[in-house]
C-alpha cells in the first residue's frame, strides 16, 4: 500500500487570497490586535505614539506591542526570532499586515519603553476585572528568584573579595619566595622557571588590584555586593543554591489564580514587601477589604501593622527561629501573654512582669523576666541556659497576636496560599520557560517581567472564557 503523498513543489497552487483566510476565528491575535487597538499608547507612556511631522517615518509602536504580546504568549522573547517569525509566521504577517523590523528595531522598542509596559498589564487587569475574573477576596502574595544575565563567579560581596585578596597574597608570597630562592642558585629550582613565575606574579598583582579596586567601590558606595555583568543584579539564596538575580513579587488572586499585581525587585529576602506589594493589588482591585496570605518570609510586624491601617487583612505564618529553638528549649509561643496585665506566663506557671524597655533602630522592644523565679525552677534547664529567660516582645505585638487568633481559626487558609501562588510561578518557569531574564539593569528587567505576567494573564483568561469573548468585552 502505498504512503500519503503531497504535492510536487513546483507544482501550481489555487491559494486563498487573502491572510485573512489563513487566521482562525478564536485565534489569540485577533484579540492582541483588538486590545491594543484600544489603549492610550501616549497615555501609558510609549515613546512616538503620535507620529512626527517631518523625518523619516518610525515604525507604530502599537504594531511593535502587538509583535511583543505575540512573542511573549507564544514563548518567543529573543528579538531575533522576533525577527525571523514576522518573515515567516502567518498570524504574526496577518498581526503586522507585512511589517517586518528588524532584530535591534525590535530590541530598541523594548528598552526605550521600559517603564510604559507596567501600564498595558495594568490596563490588562482592568479588562479582567470588568469580566468578573477577579473573586476580589483574597490575594496570596509570594515572590521567586529568576537569573539574571550574570555569572555567579563575576558578583562579588565583601567577604568574598577579601577572601581572594588574602589568597592572592598568600600565592604571591610563596611565588617571590621561590623567585629569591632561584636567585639563590638552591637547588631544586631550576633558573628557566623564572620568567614563568615572573608572569605569574604579574597575573595575580593585577587581579588582586582589580579586586582590590572593587572592595574599595563597595565601601565607598555602602552596597553589599557588586555585580561586573549586570550592576544591579543580587545574589540571592533559594533553598541550598545562590542565584544571581531578582526576586520577582506577584499578587494573585484566589479565584483563577491571575496575577492582580507585579513587580520586580534587587532585596534579597521578601521581608518589608507584603504591604506595598498587597495594597497596590488592593488598589488595582478596587475594593475597601480584602484578606491577603503569605509564607512565613513576610513575617514583620512593620508590614503586618502597615497591612490592618490600609484595610487588608493578613495571613502569615510565624516562623519558628531564635536561639531556644536551635537549642531544643521551650519557644516563645509557649509562653502566655496576659494583655490585662502586661505580662507573660511561662510554661513552669510563673509570672514573667517587664524589665526594661529599649529602642532599636526605630523598634520598641519590652523585656520580660523574673529571675528570682527561674532561679527554682524545677524545668529551668527545658527553658534557658542562662540565669533567667528573657521573653522580647514588640511594643505593636498586638497586631501579631491577632494575626495569629486568624490563623487558628482558618487553617486551611496556608494551603490555599500555595496552591494560588505556585500556579503562576510554576506556568512561567516551566510552561513558558522563562527562569531567567535576558536584558540586564533593574528597570528593563521590570518591564521584561510585566511582558511576562500580562502573558500569563492573557493565556488564563483565554482558557477560561476564550477569544471571542475577551474581544467582545474590548468593543463593549
Amino acid at each position: 500500500m502505498a504512503y500519503i503523498e503531497g504535492h510536487a513543489r513546483d507544482q501550481a497552487l489555487l491559494l486563498p487570497a487573502s491572510v485573512e483566510d489563513y487566521v482562525a476565528a478564536d485565534s489569540p491575535v485577533r484579540f492582541i490586535d483588538a486590545f491594543v487597538d484600544d489603549l492610550d499608547l501616549g497615555e501609558a507612556g510609549f515613546h512616538r505614539s503620535r507620529p512626527k511631522a517631518t523625518g523619516r517615518p518610525g515604525y507604530d509602536p502599537g504594531d511593535m506591542l502587538k509583535l511583543y504580546l505575540y512573542g511573549y504568549l507564544n514563548r518567543v522573547r529573543s528579538s531575533r526570532r522576533l525577527e525571523a517569525e514576522a518573515a515567516r509566521n502567518l498570524e504574526l504577517i496577518w498581526l503586522l499586515r507585512g511589517l517586518r523590523p528588524d532584530y535591534k528595531t525590535i530590541a530598541d522598542f523594548r528598552r526605550d519603553n521600559r517603564s510604559a509596559f507596567k501600564a498595558v498589564f495594568r490596563a490588562f487587569v482592568v479588562l479582567c476585572r470588568k469580566l468578573d475574573l477577579f473573586g476580589r477576596e483574597l490575594l496570596a502574595v509570594d515572590g521567586t528568584r529568576l537569573k539574571a544575565v550574570n555569572n555567579p563567579a563575576r558578583n562579588f560581596s565583601r567577604d568574598k573579595l577579601a577572601r581572594y585578596i588574602a589568597a592572592a597574597d598568600e600565592r604571591l608570597e610563596g611565588y617571590i619566595a621561590e623567585m629569591d630562592a632561584i636567585d639563590r642558585g638552591e637547588d631544586g629550582h631550576a633558573p628557566g622557571r623564572s620568567g614563568a613565575l615572573a608572569a605569574k606574579i604579574a597575573r595575580v598583582r593585577e587581579r588582586r588590584q582589580a579586586q582590590e579596586a572593587m572592595l574599595h567601590e563597595l565601601n565607598a558606595s555602602g552596597e553589599s555586593q557588586i555585580s561586573l555583568t549586570d550592576p544591579d543584579a543580587r545574589a540571592m539564596v533559594t533553598g541550598r543554591k545562590t542565584t544571581v538575580g531578582y526576586n520577582a513579587q506577584v499578587a494573585v488572586d484566589a479565584k483563577h489564580k491571575l496575577i492582580v499585581e507585579q513587580h520586580v525587585t534587587n532585596a534579597g529576602t521578601d521581608m518589608g514587601l507584603l504591604a506595598p506589594t498587597a495594597g497596590a493589588a488592593k488598589d488595582a482591585l478596587d475594593v475597601e477589604q480584602i484578606d491577603v496570605v503569605a509564607d512565613m518570609g513576610y513575617y514583620k510586624g512593620e508590614d503586618i501593622e502597615a497591612c490592618e491601617a490600609n484595610g487588608i487583612t493578613p495571613f502569615v505564618a510565624r516562623p519558628r527561629r531564635g536561639s531556644a529553638i536551635a537549642n531544643g528549649r521551650f519557644s516563645k509561643d509557649l509562653f502566655r501573654y496576659d494583655a490585662e496585665a502586661d505580662a507573660y506566663h511561662c510554661p513552669g506557671g510563673r509570672t514573667l512582669d517587664i524589665s526594661y524597655r529599649a529602642v532599636t533602630r526605630g523598634h520598641a522592644n519590652i523585656q520580660y523576666s523574673n529571675p528570682a523565679a527561674c532561679s527554682d525552677c524545677a524545668i529551668k534547664l527545658n527553658c534557658t541556659s542562662s540565669r533567667w529567660r528573657r521573653i522580647n516582645r514588640w511594643e505593636n505585638e498586638a497586631v501579631l497576636d491577632r494575626m495569629a487568633a486568624r490563623l487558628v481559626a482558618r487553617p486551611d487558609i496556608l494551603a490555599v496560599r500555595r496552591e494560588t501562588v505556585e500556579h503562576p510561578f510554576g506556568s512561567i518557569k516551566q510552561w513558558m520557560n522563562q527562569g531567567a531574564f535576558l536584558m540586564r539593569g533593574l528597570e528593563k528587567v521590570r518591564a521584561e517581567f510585566s511582558l511576562t505576567a500580562l502573558a500569563y494573564n492573557l493565556r488564563r483568561a483565554i482558557t477560561l472564557i476564550g477569544v471571542p469573548g475577551l474581544i467582545r468585552a474590548v468593543q463593549a
